[in-house]
């Protein structure tokens, strides 16, 4: 085993005191706090001249911070501007502008559309229709039915089967 280093006078040497964990924590903390408070003021540079005195004159020179010309600058050349003609901004809203329509007028318009009777015709024919047009067709329909339904127009099959039979009845009747 090792022996202490003896000092001059032959005593032993003092060790250095081990620092507490506390003592340890509480430098942590000063460190933490002094670098925390490091670098400008917050706002510092939208606002310059309250940051700053300046010395005193602050109303004498009063800098923006942002760097750059103030200068307007033409965004079209000179000799073009003839040439090109500006665009008239009233009829891009026009164009946009979609007229919104009643329940009654929008089923009036899907029950005479010229795809949608093209298409239950080609059903009704056998023929298979692609994956976007079974899509077009089936949301028309379901647009259909909900605007039906908001109008109060009810369309039963069992009562439209049992008004026929009650036709075939009175015509075979008679």
């Amino acid at each position: 085993m090792k022996q202490p280093a003896r000092a001059a006078n032959g005593k032993p040497a003092v060790k250095a005191k081990r620092k507490s964990r506390d003592d340890i924590n509480h430098e942590a903390r000063d460190r933490k706090r002094d670098k925390k408070h490091r670098g400008h003021a917050s706002g510092s540079r939208a606002n310059p001249a309250a940051s700053e005195n300046n010395g005193g004159r602050q109303a004498d020179s009063v800098k923006d911070p942002r760097i750059g010309s103030k200068k307007p600058v033409a965004l079209i050349a000179e000799g073009k501007t003839a040439a090109v003609k500006p665009k008239k901004s009233a009829e891009k809203p026009a164009a946009e502008k979609k007229v919104r329509l009643t329940p009654e007028e929008e089923l009036a318009k899907l029950e005479n559309d010229e795809r949608l009777d093209a298409l239950l015709d080609r059903l009704e024919n056998g023929e298979t229709l692609s994956a976007e047009d079974q899509g077009w067709l089936d949301a028309s329909l379901d647009r259909i039915d909900e605007l039906m339904e908001q109008l109060g127009i009810v369309m039963d099959d069992a009562e439209d089967e049992q008004a026929e039979e009650d036709m075939y009845r009175l015509l075979k009747g008679n």
